[in-house]
């Protein structure tokens, strides 16, 4: 996924997922956090799965992330996490929900709580 001294990628991106252009598993979020499996790579793979096994050897990226550091679209992560997926290669988890809104009076309650065991 070298790209030219101009920041273009030698190869298109839907090259590298060798005209896929849906991913197998549409619930593969731009934040889902992908790892790998530990599984050995089988012989087959394209040199961009190689390369995003690889991004996540020994630890874990989201999907945007690994995009970054392969230099590719988003979709074309997508599609080739969901193609590692089904191969059992890859892991994903989904990403974590933004936190709701705390309670201001359960918050009150503590604060009045604390001030009170203060002044025992």
């Amino acid at each position: 996924m070298t790209g030219r001294p101009g920041g273009r990628p030698l190869v298109p991106a839907y090259l590298s997922t060798g005209g896929v252009a849906r991913p197998s598993r549409p619930q593969l979020e731009r934040l889902s956090v992908l790892s790998g499996s530990g599984e050995p790579a089988p012989t087959g793979l394209t040199a961009a799965e190689l390369a995003l096994l690889d991004a996540l050897d020994g630890g874990s990226l989201t999907v945007v992330e690994a995009a970054a550091h392969l230099r590719l679209p988003v979709s074309a992560v997508r599609v080739l996490a969901g193609a590692l997926l089904d191969r059992d290669l890859v892991l994903a988890r989904a990403p974590i929900p933004t936190a709701e809104r705390f309670d201001p009076d359960l918050l009150k309650r503590v604060a009045d709580g604390l001030r009170a065991l203060k002044h025992d």
